[in-house]
């Protein structure tokens, strides 16, 4: 399995004037921007090679697939399994299902296709009982926490914006969410939840369903499994192994953080 999918050059994905950023002058650098906000990631050109969530290309010529050969079966079977189409969801309802997309969606910055199934391995998680082997003293079990997750996202999706959450502008989700991060919903089913722990047991669950991917890898130029393979590189950051492709910054660390401190204060 090559992952080397052709997904186009569509319009879609052109880089929008409005989005390009001048790196001489540190407008990457959400610090540095008038709105103090990350940029749009379309200032990054597409991915060339591989698959990476909607082919934004921070490592455009790697693709992690191109060591599957130096991985073990075990290795192999698992890894290559998370390609495959995903299933339809068996834990959440019809109902649950569009707050719960729009949810993963919102956390993990995909805004359009090819994205990592970050639902489905949710799902797939809750359906099977693979949960992380304890919880909160104070939290139901994490199955009956995501329910309530949902529940409270679109009551909150109600009361400020008269419609679903999934409905809702980008911006006015991420609003909701934000509040989520800060354990500062209340009402609803927020009152039957330490709502900062429920932000907890959500991000775990979706973290893990992003990077596990091999589509994340490739976007954090990560080479995967490194058993038996090993490394041969033991020298400073900038030396790459021979698997490693070099990223579309080129910045030394180093001096970025010295160019740029206020980037990097609290």
């Amino acid at each position: 399995m090559s992952g080397r999918e052709d997904h186009g050059a569509d319009k879609d994905h052109a880089v929008d004037k409005d989005h390009e950023v001048d790196k001489d002058k540190g407008e990457h650098l959400p610090h540095l921007r008038s709105d103090r906000q990350p940029p749009h990631p379309s200032w990054l050109p597409r991915q060339r090679v591989g698959t990476t969530p909607q082919m934004i290309g921070r490592y455009p010529d790697f693709d992690v697939l191109t060591a599957v050969d130096t991985w073990d079966e075990a290795t192999k079977k698992v890894v290559l399994a998370r390609l495959k189409p995903p299933e339809r969801l068996r834990f959440f309802t019809g109902e649950q299902e569009p707050t719960l997309r729009a949810f993963c969606d919102v956390c993990t910055a995909q805004d359009r296709d090819p994205r990592v199934p970050v639902a489905e391995s949710v799902d797939a998680k809750l359906a099977d009982g693979k949960l992380d082997g304890y919880q909160y003293a104070d939290m139901p079990d994490d199955r009956n926490t995501w329910r309530m997750v949902l529940a409270g996202l679109e009551e909150t999706a109600q009361s400020r914006h008269h419609t679903s959450f999934a409905e809702c502008a980008v911006s006015d989700q991420e609003g909701i969410i934000a509040d989520l991060a800060d354990g500062a919903l209340t009402g609803g089913s927020w009152e039957r939840l330490n709502v900062s722990r429920a932000w907890s047991v959500c991000m775990r669950a979706i973290l893990s369903g992003f990077y596990s991917h091999p589509w994340a890898w490739n976007e954090i130029g990560f080479g995967g499994p490194a058993y038996p393979r090993g490394f041969m590189r033991m020298g400073p950051v900038s030396v790459l192994e021979p698997f490693e492709r070099p990223g579309a910054t080129s910045e030394d660390a180093a001096a970025v953080v010295t160019e740029h401190p206020q980037e990097f204060t609290a």
